[in-house]
């Protein structure tokens, strides 16, 4: 277990990072980290992530209520609240990386079985509906993912990861905006390939095989693509159903062909 010394090494390290990878512009972003039950160690309010020095980090109690160092940031409430929701959590690491942030903005969650490294080690990537900055309801927000998901896209805000410890927090924080760009980059090429259902299952046996669990257990994400078997068989649907589902794909096509 880290020494609160080295915690505030590593936060500093991680503002660092995400800082220099463009994550974070100005003094935008927010980390934080559990010392103990009682104690959280957060960045300052006001301060770049890529120039803070370990001892300008705040430490709060349970309540959000100041212990010692500098002013903690304005997103307290929201790092309080995973706190308090997830008991497993001991890093939360908040940014506004571009890519993923672009899809936040433009109201588009990260949320197809696309990308099999994703799909193993972090899930459904969902989009929070728009909660003010710094107010209760950006936590309010994150509310229908934060038991079961470890990364949350803010809708016209920016990301959340949560982890193990800040470096498993940051590396998922890199791994959205990795697969955001990969997307981004897919869309231009003509649209992502969705895995079926069957492939994505095997990426969950693998996890499960190398003693991973389940990502985001609760969180399961479900295949997209034309022939997967997530989606319901054609015998199972009543008739009303499968005419909707019908009209749908035909639709989807009309709306190819009128756009080519």
């Amino acid at each position: 277990m880290m020494t609160e010394s080295q915690q505030r090494d590593t936060i500093v390290e991680v503002g660092r990072r995400i800082y220099q990878k463009g994550m974070v512009a100005a003094n935008d972003g927010n980390i934080s980290v559990r010392l103990d039950a009682d104690r959280l160690l957060v960045t300052p309010t006001g301060l770049s992530k890529g120039f803070m020095r370990s001892e300008e980090m705040a430490i709060v109690d349970a309540d959000g209520r100041q212990i010692s160092g500098g002013k903690p940031s304005s997103e307290l409430p929201l790092h309080l609240h995973i706190y308090r929701k997830r008991e497993d959590v001991q890093a939360v690491v908040h940014a506004h990386p571009p890519y993923a942030t672009g899809f936040a903005t433009a109201g588009i969650p990260l949320d197809k079985c696309v990308l099999a490294e994703v799909i193993v080690t972090i899930g459904s990537i969902p989009l929070a509906p728009y909660g003010t900055p710094s107010t209760e309801e950006l936590p309010r927000s994150i509310d229908p993912f934060i038991e079961s998901c470890d990364a949350f896209l803010l809708a016209n805000h920016g990301v959340v990861t949560v982890g193990q410890d800040l470096r498993d927090a940051t590396f998922k924080m890199e791994r959205v905006e990795h697969y955001a760009h990969i997307l981004f980059v897919a869309r231009l090429l003509g649209g992502e390939k969705a895995l079926t259902g069957e492939a994505v299952e095997k990426l969950y046996d693998l996890r499960q095989q190398y003693g991973g669990g389940d990502p985001n257990s609760g969180c399961r994400i479900e295949a997209q693509a034309d022939d997967c078997v997530c989606s319901p068989e054609a015998d199972d649907m009543d008739e009303t159903e499968f005419e909707t589902l019908v009209q749908k794909v035909l639709s989807a096509v009309q709306e190819k062909i009128n756009n080519t």
